[in-house]
């Protein structure tokens, strides 16, 4: 029998571990806790929700981490399978009680006869082909962290992560925003929201006024002079963001006979499709529904949806689009594969997610010494993919699923139905791709 090694057991290693052990593949899966606890982690159990025990909404009709939670059921997935039976309330999110969640995994991960849990840290990489996954999350130890820094090269592995926030494009009001890039540089590849005297000075107060995530007990706030959150350039003095990333100069506003605003907010294209626009320059540390508050009083941002709000947090995580390959395998060496968030999704169900995918990938690689398809685009799991595997190298970061990710519809419909037209193609797609396992 083949025996796969698995480092870390959390939420993507032990949904890696089931998926193989219930193919008849032996698994070693290697934990650090209790001989070692990372910062955040409290107790030995594996798939510990570290953070909040919400796995988000679970309408798949109307949500695409929904729609995750639907393909990971139809894919028997251990992950949801521990949320579903340990559900607590919380309105149309699935949420699940901390323990019994972590504790109902672990009894089924040492109780499975395929899967030995091994309770050791592992400082280094793999020399030989033995087939390894990777799935020890952002907060990866010094010791592997440096060891996949010394295998993939400095640039290619990240230890720190500043998030600016993405919006859908289509919920962007063009009445008041326009495109165009300053002195008309390159075409029109910005979306600018430009802001007149009164409005600058409400946003700049706002900011200053607004409630801040805290820094974790691990993480010290490392800035860069040229990544600083906004609030931290608002607080140097009121006219610090409009010479900075809040710069009207060089832009007309059309809708204002031709003049220049007094400041304004870029957009810049955040994938290929050209559904997503991030903020250009507005990492922040501030709450999501304060984001949410002062960003939609942003003109043209009034009904913004966003597919990402901002963040600054400690994280690791590899520069996917260059090293991996479509099977979320280093292109360097093909027997490691890489499952979780250290790839580059972000959130306990994409982890999972990516985790099945591999358990998956690899079972098949083993038993036929063939790889196997990737789900289809259409679906929450090959958009996943796609992003982590196929982003834009130069705007590359960690990404929760949402429907911008997804290849657009072929056919019209009403704004209104176009999510749960998607989900349907979505979970159509995936049956098809499930039968051909």
């Amino acid at each position: 029998m083949n025996t796969v090694r698995i480092i870390g057991a959390g939420l993507a290693g032990s949904e890696t571990a089931w998926q193989l052990a219930n193919r008849d593949i032996r698994v070693q899966l290697l934990e650090m806790r209790p001989t070692r606890y990372s910062p955040a982690h409290h107790t030995d159990r594996c798939a510990e929700l570290v953070c909040s025990n919400s796995l988000r909404a679970d309408d798949w009709q109307h949500n695409a981490v929904g729609l995750l939670h639907q393909e990971m059921r139809l894919l028997d997935s251990l992950i949801l399978a521990a949320a579903d039976a340990n559900r607590t309330p919380a309105g149309g999110a699935l949420a699940a009680d901390r323990d019994g969640f972590s504790q109902w995994i672990t009894d089924r991960i040492t109780n499975h006869p395929n899967i030995e849990l091994i309770r050791t840290e592992i400082t280094t990489l793999p020399d030989n082909d033995l087939p390894t996954v990777i799935a020890t999350g952002p907060l990866t130890s010094d010791a592997l962290a440096a060891a996949l820094e010394e295998r993939l090269g400095k640039e290619r592995l990240y230890f720190y992560d500043s998030l600016a926030p993405i919006v859908h494009l289509d919920s962007i009001d063009f009445s008041r925003a326009f495109r165009q890039s300053r002195y008309d540089k390159g075409g029109a590849d910005y979306i600018n929201c430009p802001l007149d005297e009164a409005q600058y000075n409400t946003f700049i107060t706002d900011l200053l006024a607004a409630e801040q995530v805290p820094c974790r007990p691990f993480e010290k706030p490392v800035y860069f002079e040229g990544c600083l959150p906004i609030e931290v350039m608002a607080a140097r003095g009121p006219e610090t963001l409009r010479y900075g990333p809040m710069k009207p100069v060089g832009l007309r506003n059309p809708h204002q006979n031709n003049t220049t605003p007094h400041a304004v907010v870029q957009l810049r294209q955040d994938n290929r499709q050209g559904t997503l626009w991030n903020l250009v320059g507005f990492q922040t540390k501030l709450t999501w529904p304060e984001q949410k508050r002062i960003f939609r009083a942003i003109p043209g941002l009034e009904n913004a949806e966003f597919a990402r709000l901002g963040a600054i947090h400690r994280n690791t995580y590899i520069h996917g689009p260059t090293v991996l390959d479509d099977h979320l395998r280093l292109k360097s060496q093909p027997s490691i594969f890489m499952a979780g968030q250290i790839t580059g999704v972000e959130g306990y169900v994409e982890s999972a997610a990516s985790g099945l995918m591999v358990g998956i990938f690899l079972a098949n690689w083993l038993r036929t010494g063939e790889l196997p398809e990737i789900p289809p685009a259409e679906t929450a799991h090959g958009a996943l993919l796609r992003h982590v595997t196929h982003g834009d190298p130069e705007t590359f970061q960690p990404m929760n699923i949402n429907f911008g990710l997804f290849p657009p519809l072929t056919e019209k419909c009403r704004k209104v139905d176009r999510k749960p037209v998607m989900a349907k193609r979505a979970l159509t797609a995936l049956e098809g791709w499930k039968d051909r396992m």
